[in-house]
Parts: structure tokens; C-alpha cells; sequence
């Protein structure tokens, strides 16, 4: 009976009678007024307090869809999020576990960690920085190997020395890292971010980064046998290969950087060279040092390009010089550059080789 006597619909129609009798027994009081008018009077007074209640009731009916739907979004939100550190707990999992493994004593087990996260990089762009540190610091780890004891590259296809197993394993892991950087790595013209590589004193053989877009490089007293092919890339950072190749289980094969683009520094100061140099095309942006550096075989830099400055300080070419840049830098340091005086060098307009007493040749610039 209460929840009767509490219905909105039961007092709008108590309300709509008395309205319809107050107001037709009103207009009856005026002699004037018909009992029909009257009546029709009332009766419109009456269904106006219907109608407001159907007004009422429908914006009830709104506002109670309103919320429904504003608590089935937080639903949906609610769920997006509970799915987002779902997918983020179980990437950390994976993660922390593909890490794990790579410790693992079997070979195929850490092949298997290694391409696991670099799945995870591909499915995950937030992990991919993370990943190519973890790949680098892999690589960047003590390695020695026979086939890298006398040459730097070998001759033909002569077969390279081989190792203990587990040598060859590491080896085999080794190279399926490099790979799997190459692969991360943007290309060269895409948008979007550039990753740095830090392979600070890694021993690597086949390197291939071409036509990649890469941040920073960091090659500091690195050995880079048989070549390594930068060619194509495009350095957003700074680059520094400082001591590369100097020290006696870490030297530099055939390496090629032919129409690549350093935007910022390059740094090769103190590089020893041991087979060919291509830097062909190539664009130096910033400062760029080859202070130091032995090229024992030809180095070409035709039509490369340097819009910075050149340090050629105390830098030897023992092997055939093509120095004929496209554009040569507005400013060199030539001090005690020495090439080898029985080759016939290219060199840029206004350079010369100068013949020392003893025998010896440098490069000077004419006044």
C-alpha cells in the first residue's frame, strides 16, 4: 500500500482529476461558459499535468541511459587497462625469462632467448631500445676464436680455422645477435626514432647495419673482421669507432661505408684499417677525425662529401689514396699525414704530395 501511495504515476493522475474538476467547476460558476467548454477546459488543464509527467518521466528515462552508458565505458575502460597489464606482465615474464636464458649452457637455448626477444621488440615497440642494449651487451661480452688469430680477413674462400664446439657454437649465437640488430633496426628512410647500439670492444664478423637508421654508435676498440657493411645507413648521433682494430685479436677487415650520412660527429680517430676502406658518396654533416688512423690498404673517398670540419693529423695510407671528395671540408688539419710515395693518390684541387729527405711522403696544402 505504502509503495502505491509513493507512485509518481498515481499522484499525477490524483492531481490531473482535481485539476479537471477544479477548473471545469470554476468555468461553470460563468454563465457564459457551456458545460461542454468547460468540460474540454478542464479536461486540456488536466492532460497538461499528464503530459508534464511524460515529459518528466522520459528525461528520467535519458539520464538513467546516460549512466548506463557512462558506467559500461569505465567497464570497457576498466578492461582495456586490466588487458594492458595483463599483456604487460606477461611481456615482463617473457622478458625476465628470454634474459635468463641467455646464460643457458646449451647454444640452441640461447638462439631461442635471443629471438624471443627480439619478438618481443617487434610485437612491443616500448622494448626495443631495451632489447638492442641487451643484444649489444651480449655481444660486447669476451670472445676468441682461432679464425681471428692471424688475418683480419681471409684470402678467396679459403675456409676459416675452425674452433673448439663450443667456439663454434658461441659463434653461431654471435652471428644470429648481429642478424637480429640489422632486422630491429629501422630503415634508413623510415620515420620515427633512431636506436643507439653501444658495441664498445665487441668482437663481430659479417656486421651488416646497411640502409639502417641507427642513433648513436658506439665501436670503441672493436674488432670488425672479414668486412662489415655500413653502407646506406643513416646516423642520427654521434659516431665513434675511437682505437678500433688496434689491438692485436681485434682488427678491421674489408669495411664499407659507401653512401651512408653521419649527421652529427664521426669519429674514427686512432682506427687501424687492415684491408680496403670504401667511404664512396658518403655525406660527413658534422666533425669528422681520422686523426691517428692507419689505412693499410686503398681508402677511397670519392665524391664523399664533408660540410664540417677534417682532422687528418698524424693519419697514414700505406695503399692507394682516392682523396677527390665532392665537396672537400672548409677546414683540414693535415699535420704529419703521410701516404705512400710510389701510388699515384687522387687528391682534391690545391692538395699535393709532398717528398720528404727520407723518403717518406705527406700530404700539405698550397697556399
Amino acid at each position: 500500500m505504502k509503495r502505491i501511495l509513493r507512485s509518481p504515476l498515481l499522484w499525477t493522475f490524483v492531481v490531473s482529476l482535481v485539476l479537471l474538476l477544479a477548473v471545469g467547476g470554476w468555468l461553470l460558476t460563468d454563465p457564459a461558459t457551456s458545460r461542454s467548454e468547460a468540460l474540454k477546459t478542464g479536461g486540456i488543464a488536466g492532460g497538461a499535468i499528464v503530459a508534464l509527467y511524460a515529459l518528466w518521466l522520459n528525461d528520467r528515462r535519458r539520464r538513467v541511459e546516460e549512466r548506463r552508458q557512462e558506467v559500461e565505458r569505465q567497464r570497457q575502460e576498466l578492461e582495456l587497462r586490466r588487458a594492458d597489464q595483463d599483456r604487460d606482465r606477461i611481456s615482463d615474464e617473457r622478458f625476465a625469462k628470454a634474459v635468463e636464458l641467455l646464460g643457458h649452457e646449451a647454444d640452441q637455448v640461447r638462439v631461442g632467448a635471443l629471438h624471443a626477444l627480439a619478438g618481443l621488440a617487434r610485437g612491443r615497440e616500448v622494448y626495443k631500445q631495451t632489447v638492442l642494449d641487451i643484444l649489444c651487451s651480449y655481444l660486447r661480452r669476451p670472445f676468441e676464436h682461432p679464425r681471428y688469430k692471424d688475418t683480419a680477413k681471409r684470402d678467396g674462400n679459403a675456409a676459416p680455422e675452425a674452433g673448439s664446439a663450443e667456439q663454434d657454437q658461441e659463434l653461431q649465437v654471435r652471428q644470429t645477435a648481429q642478424r637480429l640488430i640489422g632486422e630491429l633496426l629501422p630503415a634508413a628512410d623510415s620515420e620515427g626514432n633512431a636506436y643507439d647500439l653501444d658495441l664498445t670492444g665487441a668482437v663481430l664478423e659479417y656486421f651488416d647495419l646497411s640502409e639502417r637508421k641507427v642513433g648513436k654508435l658506439l665501436l670503441r676498440y672493436a674488432g670488425l673482421y672479414s668486412s662489415t657493411n655500413l653502407s646506406g645507413c643513416v646516423f642520427r648521433g654521434p659516431v665513434y669507432l675511437t682505437g678500433a682494430g688496434t689491438e692485436k685479436e681485434k682488427r678491421i677487415g674489408f669495411f664499407r661505408c659507401s653512401d651512408a650520412k653521419f649527421e652529427q660527429r664521426a669519429w674514427f680517430s686512432g682506427v687501424r684499417f687492415s684491408e680496403d676502406v670504401e667511404f664512396r658518396d658518403t655525406v660527413f654533416a658534422g666533425e669528422t677525425s681520422f686523426k691517428d688512423s692507419v689505412f693499410a690498404k686503398d681508402a677511397v673517398f670519392a665524391d664523399a662529401e664533408f660540410k664540417g670540419t677534417l682532422d687528418l693529423r698524424r693519419a697514414r695510407f700505406e695503399g692507394f689514396g682516392d682523396l677527390s671528395f665532392r665537396k672537400p671540408p672548409g677546414t683540414v688539419s693535415l699535420y704529419n699525414t703521410s701516404v705512400e710515395p710510389a701510388r699515384d693518390h687522387e687528391l682534391p684541387a690545391g692538395w699535393a704530395v709532398e717528398t720528404l729527405p727520407d723518403g717518406r711522403a705527406r700530404l700539405t696544402v698550397k697556399d
